[in-house]
């Protein structure tokens, strides 16, 4: 973050960890197993130091919004429809966001005050690969016009207009595409994690998606090291997922170590490294929240927009 004058306040870690007051650790060591996502490193202490003082924030955060929603009624003498609090998570591909999507998901539906919490990644909005083909894309997946924007953008207005149910469609990582005809549905949420590499674009003419969420957070780290977990995690899933004969990447399954770190770094600077430079990194100062993460994946500075 810039010396220059800035709309955010900056923590270290130990300020940060902190701020979580008296707040109550409610996830246990099988819990954090369970959320703990390729090759990110998330311990106890991580949770304790970085993500109970933001479920706390953002707990406060919540039931800010839900007293206004009681002023609104007041004030129109009838109970107004019910919307949910989105919180919208960007970043890198290989930066944690989805782990921390999960984090997050289970430590705020803990807290009594909202305990529906659904989380929807991006993915599913992403164009079929049949689309992409037809339109030369599917080397810029990822990219922002390899998504139906004005799907997710009507599902995030959908959410905020308080309809209940809605419905997103579901990716498949495994067929590295969309399942025809199924959808997750969404019904009745208190909470709502929207996580995706390019959700805080914004800027241009009309809306976009990040106009709708009541807090965001984008996840930091050096491109250098992002690279090194992008490369590690497609080793790990080279001896794992790939090996399923059914993945849509299984040819890269009996790859040496040094085809596969070649044929990982080539595809991070051919389409991973570019649209972070050129669409997801430009977004950052839009969030509410930055979470800087250092090179064992740990957070090491989080900065918080002045309100």
């Amino acid at each position: 973050m810039s010396s220059h004058p800035t709309p955010f306040l900056s923590f270290t870690r130990d300020e940060w960890a902190a701020l979580r007051a008296n707040t109550p650790m409610t996830l246990d060591e099988k819990d954090v197993e369970a959320i703990r996502g390729i090759n990110v490193a998330l311990s106890m202490d991580e949770v304790e130091h970085i993500y109970l003082p933001l479920s706390r924030l953002l707990n406060l955060y919540v039931r800010a919004s839900q007293s206004l929603f009681s002023v609104t009624d007041t004030f129109l003498g009838k109970p107004t429809t019910a919307v949910p609090y989105v919180i919208g998570i960007a970043g890198s591909v290989a930066v944690g966001k989805s782990t921390i999507a999960r984090v997050l998901q289970a430590l705020l539906s803990r807290w009594p005050d909202h305990p529906k919490v659904d989380l929807v990644t991006t993915d599913g909005f992403l164009w079929p690969n049949a689309v992409l083909e037809e339109r030369g894309l599917m080397q810029r997946k990822g990219f922002p016009e390899s998504y139906d924007r004005r799907r997710l953008l009507q599902f995030v207005v959908d959410l905020k207009s308080g309809r209940s149910p809605v419905e997103a469609p579901v990716y498949s990582h495994n067929a590295y595409d969309i399942v025809p005809g199924e959808t997750r549905v969404v019904e009745d949420p208190d909470i709502v994690i929207i996580e995706g590499l390019n959700v805080l674009q914004g800027g241009g003419f009309g809306s976009y998606v990040s106009d709708y969420f009541d807090f965001s957070i984008y996840v930091d780290a050096d491109p250098a090291h992002i690279e090194e977990w992008y490369v590690q995690r497609f080793l790990t899933f080279r001896d794992t997922a790939f090996r399923d004969p059914t993945n849509y990447f299984h040819r890269y399954a009996s790859l040496s170590d040094q085809e596969a770190r070649a044929e990982a770094t080539r595809i991070w600077n051919e389409i991973n490294r570019p649209n972070l430079e050129q669409n997801i990194a430009p977004t950052k100062e839009r969030a509410t929240l930055i979470l800087h993460k250092s090179r064992d994946h740990s957070v090491d500075q989080v900065y918080l927009r002045r309100r």
